[in-house]
């Protein structure tokens, strides 16, 4: 048996940054993707809780970090948690793992609704979220496609102008588009002017990959098709990041069409690997990229828990898990 002391914090001092910052990255090289979702991976690079109104549980053995997991407030109301691990301190075989300590001191520190992210789900994970007391919830797919684009894939998109995105310039626009074309939606919908500055200020961001589609009368957006390319990754991933089309003009093609303009214009980057996220539940986006050859990677998979009343929610406290 072995001891792992449990802390839970609202801010990093400098050893604990430098910790955390090696572990994300030991995690992300093992794993070969990001060891968290994008909002709490962005909080994650600056290592920000209080501007993300986060709380942060880190796991130690000894005095070394061997595990953390975020919780962050979600735009539908419910606490979102992550979990990160060290590689070799994953033991599924375990009864009390290293991530199920950090969930259960997690659940000491959340109230209200709790949405637990697993990344590339199976099973297993279902399993241990249902003795933790979480139900399935959502499935995020992600899905590859080869570039460039087959002729054929291409033959069934309306033609579309775009032009890159104008920071400072179209950003009221942008907004109102995605906020409409996202509404509820608990990580894309309700994005402020601070949400989306942390992105246009990213190190990944390119604007002449940020395209965006004015109506015909040069009045407002007809929608945008948000790139970002992984050159950190192998292989180099182009991601369609953000695509959304005005509710007023849905069923005219114009998702197909702004897909495909993303999809082009990073294949002209010299990008072989297309890449997306779309629910599971969302049959007439699946069924859209499955026609321009898109195919499955993995499942990232939510769970939802209800905490009833706030536990200890304040200042910095600790315990002790014995692991396996």
């Amino acid at each position: 048996m072995r001891l792992v002391n449990v802390l839970v914090v609202s801010k990093l001092d400098a050893g604990q940054r430098s910790a955390m910052s090696a572990l994300l990255a030991r995690a992300e090289e093992a794993d070969g993707h990001p060891a968290l979702a994008e909002p709490q991976q962005a909080a994650a690079a600056r290592l920000d809780l209080g501007a993300h109104q986060a709380k942060l549980v880190l796991a130690y053995e000894g005095q070394t970090l061997v595990g953390a997991a975020f919780i962050t407030p979600a735009i539908d109301g419910a606490m979102a948690l992550h979990t990160v691990v060290e590689p070799d301190h994953r033991r599924a075989d375990q009864p009390e793992t290293v991530r199920t300590t950090l969930i259960r001191e997690a659940l000491l520190h959340s109230h209200g609704r709790l949405r637990l992210w697993f990344m590339q789900a199976d099973d297993a994970d279902d399993a241990e979220a249902a003795r933790l007391g979480f139900r399935p919830e959502r499935d995020l797919l992600q899905m590859r496609a080869p570039l460039p684009l087959a002729p054929e894939k291409l033959a069934g998109a309306r033609p579309v102008h775009t032009r890159p995105f104008r920071p400072g310039l179209d950003d009221e626009a942008w907004l109102s588009i995605n906020n409409l074309a996202f509404a509820g939606h608990p990580e894309q919908g309700g994005w402020t002017h601070e949400d989306l500055k942390a992105r246009l200020e990213a190190d990944w961001f390119d604007p002449e990959g940020f395209l965006v589609a004015e109506n015909e009368d040069g009045d407002g957006l007809i929608g945008s098709c948000w790139t970002k390319v992984h050159r950190d990754h192998e292989p180099v991933l182009g991601e369609i990041y953000v695509i959304s089309v005005n509710p007023s003009r849905h069923g005219e093609g114009w998702g197909r069409a702004l897909t495909v303009a993303g999809l082009q214009w990073m294949a002209g980057q010299g990008v072989h690997v297309g890449m997306l996220y779309t629910t599971s539940s969302n049959t007439a986006a699946v069924a859209l990229y499955a026609s321009l050859g898109f195919t499955i990677d993995h499942v990232d998979r939510s769970y939802l828990a209800d905490m009833g009343s706030a536990g200890s929610t304040s200042g910095s406290t600790s315990s002790t898990s014995s692991i396996s």
